[in-house]
């Protein structure tokens, strides 16, 4: 079985941080990792990206019905039509999630992840919480993730 992490993330973000998140994705394949998010574009579609570039496996879970939505890099697409209720069962299906950057869509996904106990690797996100694990680069990220997972 493949093992997830979940990448949350603003649907906009700026060129360094779409960077991060495309640093993210391949850390995550070559880690051993699969990627879900909520397949859309952004900080999403960036670490998609990254982890297709490096073979890994990506899930898309849409709030929309459609799976025309998903962006290209995803290889499993789940259209779920339930808006963004979709948000939990983003970070239910991850084992740890990275945020990086967002709005108040990746603030909810803190929140779920935080609520059940989740690790929650943070750059350049919300601060909201002392448990979410703060990070300035893709590697340190990368690095706590596997520090806090068995």
């Amino acid at each position: 079985m493949k093992r997830l992490i979940a990448i949350v993330g603003g649907r906009e973000a700026s060129p360094e941080l779409l960077e991060q998140a495309t640093q993210v994705g391949r850390l995550i394949a070559r880690s051993g990792f699969g990627l879900v998010c909520g397949g859309m574009g952004g900080i999403m579609e960036a670490a998609a990206k990254g982890c297709k570039e490096e073979g890994g496996l990506t899930v898309a879970i849409l709030m929309q019905d459609d799976p025309q939505y998903a962006n290209p890099y995803m290889d499993v697409v789940i259209p779920t039509g339930l808006g963004i209720a979709r948000n939990l069962l983003v970070v239910r299906s991850g084992e740890a999630v990275i945020a990086i950057d967002g709005k108040y869509g990746t603030l909810s996904e803190i929140a779920y992840a935080l609520q059940i106990n989740k690790p929650v690797i943070g750059i350049k996100t919300w601060d909201v919480s002392e448990a979410i694990i703060k990070v300035n680069s893709a590697e340190e990220a990368i690095k706590e993730v596997l520090k806090v997972l068995p």
